[in-house]
């Protein structure tokens, strides 16, 4: 999609509609133009409600603050609501939220999330016809607009949300088409268009690595397991950051087999992975001075005569015994040894793993909120802080002693699961942590996207299927740690 920056007033720009957004229900404002009839079909301008003026040639959202949450929010509704119509161009003023610039990243954000749909496989696609965007610099509250500022928020906009769609793309590929050796093939095609390095290894090479618990898991699949390594190595990098991701393509629970219901949407077993790549690729192409290096270990959890069993005891890289007690714990085992990969081949500055790791965090939190979980506090409130303003839902929640004795194995160092139903997403990273070395210790988050990465009905700007939760809110982090702040 293309978008146009004008500093031309927006009753004189032409477009097949405009987008007009009434903020904190004002339809008294100067932008409203249609304020009787508006009022005659019952528009309150509530957040995310449109409403359609077909004749007057415009489309009115609300949105509760000049928040960018709430702007990314409205604007991707807006665009939502033009699916099927035969608007090819759109015409929007300026929403800046006391001046701040970063608003206007939040609307393009919103726009190009909201015109994303997933219709690959549909013979007959329902496609947005709307081509050409053009934002004119009039500003709701006449405050000034630098246009220089506000082309640099706009690129940034365009590359962030490009790779959010590009997570959402990978994740919701369906398991027979995307496999650990596609998910191989995309980052190594990723690393060609932006000039990353790729290193790709294959059961070998994972072998010699001892990462046995991976293989353990993929073992009863047709399609073996990969694990890649992303890197992007800028000159005079201001930090160092590893990203791992859990790329499980496809979880069936192995022979602690899923209930049908809940093996539904599993294909999203991959969206940790899947926003390392996405991740990696908006660094790559907004040119932060940091370097990064992603980490994925892609593997199919099937079951068969050689699946991997509960009462079967593992060997990870760091040479510690896991004692499986259910098969469908799998994505801690996988992670355990990618964390431990990625700390022989990099000695980070911060490692952040993400994982749609278990229905517990669901439980607890929701399914449109992040669960980051580690050994420092300052970490954690560094992830959640940086997430919110992007636009993403997170929290933080805190390990304790007590959950960690519920992993502890007669038989092993550990168990995979704890003896308790309660705290599950808490003991899972709390199980993750012992794949952490002293030097990284405090230096690790762990991102459990498990409620907000595939959600099946629209919400806020994500729509139905994956939402590329992870990307956003790591770009803003990184942008942060590169000293390239948003805030400009």
């Amino acid at each position: 999609m293309n978008i146009e920056l004008t500093p031309l007033p927006i009753a004189e720009l032409s477009a097949d509609i405009e987008l007009i957004i009434v903020i904190n229900k004002d339809l008294d404002h100067r932008f409203v133009k249609d304020k009787k009839l508006l009022k005659k079909i019952g528009f309150d301008a509530a957040q995310d409600e449109t409403a359609l003026i077909a004749e007057k040639r415009r489309i009115y959202v609300g949105a509760d603050t000049l928040s960018g949450t709430d702007i990314r929010s409205a604007a991707a509704n807006a665009v939502r609501a033009l699916k099927g119509k035969k608007y090819k161009s759109l015409k929007v003023a300026t929403y800046l939220n006391q001046g701040c610039t970063y608003t206007l990243r939040a609307l393009v954000e919103g726009l190009l999330l909201g015109a994303y749909s997933y219709e690959k496989y549909k013979s007959k696609p329902a496609k947005l016809k709307l081509k050409h965007i053009t934002i004119s610099l009039e500003e709701y509250n006449n405050h000034p607009v630098d246009i220089d500022k506000a082309a640099v928020q706009v690129h940034k906009a365009q590359i962030i949300a490009d790779a959010t769609n590009f997570t959402r793309d990978i994740v919701n590929m369906p398991p027979d088409d995307c496999y650990p050796a596609v998910m191989a093939d995309i980052a190594d095609g990723l690393a060609e268009e932006t000039g990353l390095t790729c290193k790709i290894l294959k059961p070998k090479e994972i072998k010699k690595e001892k990462m046995c618990a991976l293989l353990a898991v993929g073992r009863a699949s047709v399609h073996t397991p990969r694990v890649i390594h992303l890197s992007y190595q800028p000159k005079d990098a201001k930090a160092v950051i590893s990203l791992v991701g859990k790329g499980v393509t496809y979880d069936s629970g192995g022979l602690s087999l899923k209930p049908a219901d809940y093996m539904v949407t599993m294909k999203a077993d991959k969206s940790g992975g899947s926003a390392v790549m996405g991740i990696i690729k908006a660094v790559a192409e907004l040119n932060l001075p940091i370097e990064v290096h992603g980490f994925i270990g892609a593997v199919e959890n099937m079951i068969g005569g050689n699946a991997y069993k509960p009462d079967d005891v593992l060997v990870a890289k760091n040479g510690k015994t896991i004692e499986v007690r259910n098969t469908d714990a799998e994505g801690r085992l996988v992670l355990a040894d990618v964390l431990c990969y990625a700390q022989q081949e990099v000695n980070a500055d911060y490692i952040i793993d993400y994982a749609t790791l278990t229905g517990a965090c669901v439980v607890g939190l929701g399914q449109y909120t992040s669960g980051v979980l580690g050994n420092s506090e300052a970490m954690k409130k560094r992830v959640v802080r940086e997430a919110l303003n992007a636009g993403e839902l997170a929290t933080a929640l805190d390990f304790n002693r007590h959950l960690k004795k519920t992993l502890k194995s007669e038989i092993a160092d550990i168990c995979n699961i704890s003896n308790t139903r309660y705290g599950g997403a808490i003991t899972a990273a709390q199980f993750l942590s012992e794949f952490i070395d002293e030097d990284h210790a405090n230096k690790w988050a762990h991102v459990d996207i498990a409620g907000p990465a595939f959600v099946e009905h629209p919400w806020a700007e994500n729509p139905y299927g994956a939402s590329g939760a992870g990307v956003r809110m790591t770009v803003k982090l990184l942008e942060k740690i590169a000293g390239n702040s948003a805030h400009q």
